[in-house]
């Protein structure tokens, strides 16, 4: 590259830099982040079976409830580097800064520099995109896939090269192996840009696709096909699945669920019996402590006796809240700015939309055809912009905030496409296109503008900064108006360039906040008030004490050969794997699968291969399975004295030991 090209380019550098800080600093601080997959990627280690089908316990009983790839990046990285917090983290935040290079040098060859300049700055700074790449979740690699596929897409659609589109088909397969369907939400703007752009005939271009979507279902389901050929008895349980079956958990839990609604979803509350909640002890420890205080010092007239203990303290950080959002707002055309997905999310969609209607409009005044590269830009960016956002406001199922990171490649692009699409349309000679551009460009500062006003004041975040916002909006569309009359595009250039990066320092200032605490694994999200984890294991002091406790105890007391304790959910053993202890989840992630029933534990226990289960913890108000019932039935129950509680009773936990119960079992 010349010095020239290189000089053109020289912005690369710090958008790189800043995405690199905002996703590793402090990063350490963090711990296991998802202990559900770092507890997952340490039972990986353990075996090539366990890594083969992504095993979330070290014994195999149930699956991690995701595809491969992203946890197979993490387990290298681990088997690398050794395992650690750093090494499961590192990853994604490659992937992040990765990304964010990739639009770069794609929009640059197509748009400008200017314009990947804005569009790489816009992905970088997006809240929710720098909070999962904080994380060890899966989302960041299935974006850098994603927009991978873009790259090659795009230029599929301008050579009409079959191995090249062949090429775009296995990388969607790879991203499948990632996080299943949502891959595939990328896939109707790249078949559309082909279809319509591609230098060849029409029937060639359709036979091309055709073959390339054989491709891509067969590198997609390449693994499924795999796990449903092996033998359940020689595999892992699908965890999260009704039927012990991937592609059961990719159509329905991770498939149409997650768009129709499923349990578990928002306003889904399931309280049942069977995985041993002791509510009724709970009650009648609170009374004794309740009358213990009355009688050591009565309440005065108008005091309220002492609250009874819950069953986990709420966490909470320098004022952070107290609980996190789980959910989107109900499903409607502003749900991806309500309470939830906005401050994640909507700082810059309104810009990106009308950037994308702005790009449009100047594709359409050019009038070079179908073989465009900005107008393949358009079709394959624009619209995975605009699917994933429909599929976002309007799901009924299950969507987490930091789903809206998926967002972001789109976003950026149609944002930089749009500064770019506004100074070229004041070129115009025909006026009705530079009046066309001032008005998309008054839309989009206007409507950002007050969406970022609005989010600034509900989370009461730089709410000093919204004058500077709205007197910097206006004076960037003066001056925009008056480049259009006079047809000064210099004049617009320097007012859509300062325009933009005000419109940016809010989301920047934003995305820092993933510095103040440790992210919430579960729940990646930025925000000064945000719901913060722990770090370290995932769980606090308290808890971290009563896990030490257990752990001592199974490991010297004759623990089963295969599992030393069995929980009902993950997240109640994940802690304990990370410490080094060969637990495992009867009942999956959610506590509920049917991995395992009472004759099936029995006969573990016959064969020595489990003996101590801990019931209550995470999820174990939704009931547990055959399995959780029949310890109940049958298992015997230890004092929290026998295994050295550090507290006289752990709310919420209770260890049994089946040693000996196999029939009893077996009959439940």
């Amino acid at each position: 590259m010349s010095a020239r090209a290189l000089a053109r380019h020289a912005g690369l550098p710090f958008v790189i830099a800043l995405s690199a800080v905002l996703y590793t600093h402090r990063l350490s601080q963090n711990g296991y982040a998802n202990i559900f997959y770092s507890a997952g990627v340490k039972s990986m280690l353990r075996s090539l079976h366990n890594f083969l089908f992504v095993s979330f316990d070290p014994g195999g009983l149930v699956t991690v409830d995701k595809p491969p790839l992203a946890l197979w990046v993490q387990a290298l990285s681990a088997k690398l580097f050794g395992f650690s917090p750093l090494s499961l983290l590192l990853p994604s935040a490659i992937a992040g800064v990765l990304s964010v290079a990739l639009l770069y040098a794609i929009l640059a060859r197509r748009l400008g520099v200017a314009a990947a300049l804005a569009g790489s700055l816009a992905l970088a700074v997006f809240p929710s995109f720098a909070a999962v790449s904080r994380d060890n979740g899966v989302d960041p690699v299935l974006i850098l896939l994603m927009t991978v596929a873009c790259w090659l897409a795009l230029r599929a659609s301008e050579s009409g090269r079959l191995r090249t589109l062949l090429a775009c088909a296995v990388v969607v397969g790879l991203a499948f192996n990632t996080k299943t369907l949502a891959a595939y939400l990328v896939v109707p703007a790249i078949a559309l840009a082909y279809l319509v752009c591609a230098p060849c005939s029409l029937r060639r271009r359709v036979a091309q696709l055709l073959l390339a979507g054989v491709a891509m279902l067969a590198v997609s389901f390449a693994w499924i096909a795999l796990v449903e050929l092996v033998p359940a008895s020689k595999r892992p349980y699908v965890g999260s699945s009704t039927n012990n079956s991937e592609l059961g958990l990719t159509f329905e839990y991770n498939g149409v669920g997650r768009v129709e609604g499923q349990t578990g979803g928002p306003n889904s509350v399931v309280v049942k019996p069977g995985a041993y909640v002791p509510a009724a002890r709970q009650r009648a420890v609170d009374a004794a402590a309740r009358a213990r205080h009355a009688r050591e010092a009565p309440p005065a007239p108008g005091e309220r006796p002492p609250k009874p203990s819950p069953a986990s303290a709420p966490k909470t950080s320098k004022g952070r809240e107290k609980d996190p959002i789980p959910f989107g707002q109900s499903p409607g055309p502003l749900r991806l700015f309500e309470k939830g997905l906005g401050d994640q999310a909507g700082w810059m969609l309104p810009f990106a939309l009308f950037g994308l209607l702005a790009l449009a409009a100047l594709v359409l005044s050019e009038r070079r055809g179908v073989r465009d590269r900005r107008l393949a830009t358009l079709l394959v960016f624009g619209g995975w912009f605009a699917v994933e956002a429909a599929v976002l406001s309007l799901s009924k199922g299950i969507v987490h905030p930091y789903y809206v990171s998926a967002l972001a490649p789109g976003t950026g692009a149609m944002a930089g496409a749009g500064a770019f699409a506004f100074v070229e349309l004041t070129r115009e000679r025909r006026a009705r296109w530079r009046l066309a551009g001032l008005a998309l460009a008054a839309c989009a500062l206007s409507t950002t503008v007050l969406a970022q006003v609005v989010l600034m004041h509900r989370e009461r975040y730089m709410v000093s900064f919204a004058p500077v916002l709205i007197v910097g909006g206006a004076a960037a569309f003066a001056a925009l108006a008056v480049a259009v009359a006079r047809r000064l595009p210099a004049l617009a250039t320097g007012a859509v360039a300062l325009v933009f990066a005000l419109l940016l320092v809010v989301p920047f200032a934003y995305a820092t906040t993933t510095w103040l605490a440790p992210v919430e694994g579960t729940f990646p999200v930025a925000g000064p008030k945000a719901f913060a984890g722990t770090g370290g294991y995932g769980v606090d002091a308290h808890d971290q004490a009563i896990d030490r406790a257990l752990l001592d105890y199974v490991a010297t007391h004759r623990p089963g050969s295969r599992w030393a304790l069995l929980s009902v959910a993950s997240d109640t053993s994940s802690p304990m794997i990370l410490m080094g202890l060969d637990a495992g989840a009867l009942g999956g992630y959610s506590g509920t699968d049917p991995a395992l029933d009472g004759p099936g534990l029995a006969r573990l226990v016959a064969n020595g291969q489990a003996r101590y289960v801990l019931l209550g913890g995470e999820y174990s108000l939704r009931g547990g399975n055959r399995a959780t019932v029949a310890v109940l039935r049958a298992c015997r129950e230890l004092a929290p004295s026998e295994w050295d509680s550090p507290i006289a009773y752990p709310y919420g936990l209770v260890l049994f030991d089946c040693a000996g119960r196999q029939r009893q079992l077996a009959a439940s």
